[in-house]
């Protein structure tokens, strides 16, 4: 597994003569310093009401060898409240707010509506807002990382995610706070988000999570075709 360190020939002569109860006890020790450190990253969720962040996204384009940089500006609040503001290189927003999603290209000058089940999300979303279980959704490891300060954890998902391969948390050992998360899609594509400027629990207020749309915006209804169909 790519969350494996190669070992040093050292340290394989070490466990060769080692006592097997003793490297049995190492792993179980590892095991519970693991669950530990998710219990922590649940808990950590749980607690906050709200928080806002900055935030650089980078999805990699597997198929095309091509990287997109964004960055912006997110806000949670909840029980199911979600707002990123792109300020680069297009102003753009998303807004999740109870069962729908909200749109809004400033350069198309459009805003779309979509609606959404959030109680079907993953808990790779939904732990954010302290809500659904890692380790229940999740088989979860450690995962390399060179030169990075933070740990980071690999998921991989129990049961068949059409959304994604797999996810990376990485995490602020100290605090259990996520630091950086990375999906990884089907196709094998990438998308980066790291968190700069973290606050929380500043009882944000419900008009951070209204949009203001330009007059002469068009608006696209798509849960009406959705419920049009058959």
């Amino acid at each position: 597994m790519k969350t494996l360190k190669k070992t040093l020939s050292l340290s394989c002569c070490l466990l060769v003569l080692t006592p097997g109860w003793v490297w049995a006890q190492e792993k179980q020790e590892k095991k519970e310093t693991l669950e530990q450190l998710v219990d922590r990253v649940q808990g950590f969720y749980e607690k906050i009401q709200d928080f806002s962040a900055q935030f650089e996204q980078r999805y990699l384009y597997k198929m095309f060898d091509r990287t997109q940089v964004s960055s912006g500006r997110v806000f949670f609040r909840k029980p199911a409240l979600m707002r990123w503001d792109y300020e680069k290189p297009n102003k753009r927003s998303f807004l999740i707010a109870e069962n729908q999603v909200l749109a809004l290209d400033l350069a198309a000058m459009t805003l779309t509506k979509t609606s959404i089940d959030t109680d079907k999300l993953s808990a790779a979303v939904t732990f954010l807002w302290g809500r659904g279980n890692l380790k229940e959704e999740f088989h979860i490891g450690y995962a390399e990382c060179k030169g990075c300060k933070e740990v980071r954890l690999e998921l991989s998902p129990k049961k068949e995610e059409p959304r994604f391969q797999k996810l990376f948390l990485d995490v602020d050992p100290k605090t259990a706070q996520v630091m950086q998360s990375i999906v990884v899609d089907p196709d094998g594509s990438e998308n980066r988000i790291r968190f700069f400027n973290w606050k929380e629990n500043q009882n944000l207020k419900p008009e951070v999570f209204k949009l203001s749309v330009p007059d002469g915006t068009q608006f696209m209804d798509m849960t009406k075709a959705t419920e049009a169909r058959p």
